[in-house]
């Protein structure tokens, strides 16, 4: 496992997701919203949930990119979401 800040610091995404993700920030719940996206029933350390996470965006980004029919735009942003919330203040600092 590698550190999540700097894993963070490469990701590259379209601004309006970014924007998006940073607007519903305030609403995120980690109980109820990593139930959802990664099925976390317990809260574990904050970088094995950024992994998690980020495992998942990485699936979704592909999905984005290669046009297919499963991509989620709300999905998406919802794992933007979490992963900002859970990786703190410093998270996707540049969009």
């Amino acid at each position: 496992m590698t550190n999540p800040v700097a894993r963070l610091s490469g990701l590259r995404r379209p601004r309006l997701l970014i924007r998006a993700a940073r607007c519903g920030q305030a609403g995120y719940s980690r109980d109820r919203h990593l139930a959802r996206l990664i099925g976390a029933w317990r809260a574990d350390a904050p970088a094995q949930t950024v992994d998690a996470l980020l495992s998942e965006e990485r699936a979704m980004e592909e999905k984005r990119k290669a046009g297919d029919a499963a991509y989620s735009i709300p999905r998406h942003i919802a794992l933007l979401i979490a992963i900002m919330a859970e990786a703190g203040p410093c998270s996707m600092a540049r969009d």
